[in-house]
C-alpha cells in the first residue's frame, strides 16, 4: 500500500460506490466496525471523483449505478496511471457467470454476487489488501 492510501492513524481507506442506500449502509457499517476508513460514492461520476481525491487503498464497486458503470469506473481506474494500482471488488447483482467473465476484462481484482455475506466481503476485502498488485 502507498503512503497515502492509509490515515495517520493507521486506518486503510476504502471507497463504497453503490447507489442503494440500504445497501451502502450496511457495507459501511460492517467495513467502519473492522476499522476502515470509509468514503462512500452514490454513482459511477462520483465514485471516480472521489477515488482520483482520496486515493483509496480499495474500491468497493457496484455494477449498475447512475452516470458511470462500476465497470466503467473500473476500466478509468486502471487507465489512469495515479490510480491504476487500487484494488477493485466489484459487487453486482447480474449472475454470477456474467460477474466471473466480465469483472476482469475491465481490471477488477475479485467480486462478489449480491445478496453477499458480510463476513465474505470482509474476507475477499482483507486478502485484497494483503496481496501485492502483479
Amino acid at each position: 500500500m502507498m503512503a497515502d492510501e492509509v490515515t495517520s492513524d493507521g486506518q486503510v481507506t476504502i471507497l463504497v460506490a453503490d447507489d442503494t442506500p440500504a445497501i451502502v449502509r450496511m457495507v459501511v457499517a460492517a467495513l467502519t466496525k473492522a476499522s476502515y476508513r470509509v468514503i462512500v460514492a452514490t454513482d459511477g461520476e462520483e465514485a471516480l471523483q472521489k477515488a482520483l481525491v482520496e486515493r483509496p487503498a480499495l474500491v468497493v464497486l457496484d455494477v449498475m449505478m447512475p452516470k458511470k458503470s462500476g465497470w466503467e469506473v473500473a476500466r478509468a481506474l486502471r487507465q489512469n496511471p495515479d490510480t491504476k494500482e487500487v484494488r477493485i471488488l466489484m459487487l453486482t447483482a447480474i449472475g454470477s457467470d456474467m460477474n466471473a467473465m466480465t469483472s476482469p476484462l475491465y481490471g477488477a481484482d475479485a467480486y462478489l454476487d449480491k445478496p453477499f455475506q458480510f463476513e465474505e466481503l470482509l474476507r475477499v476485502i482483507g486478502q485484497l489488501l494483503n496481496e501485492s498488485k502483479p
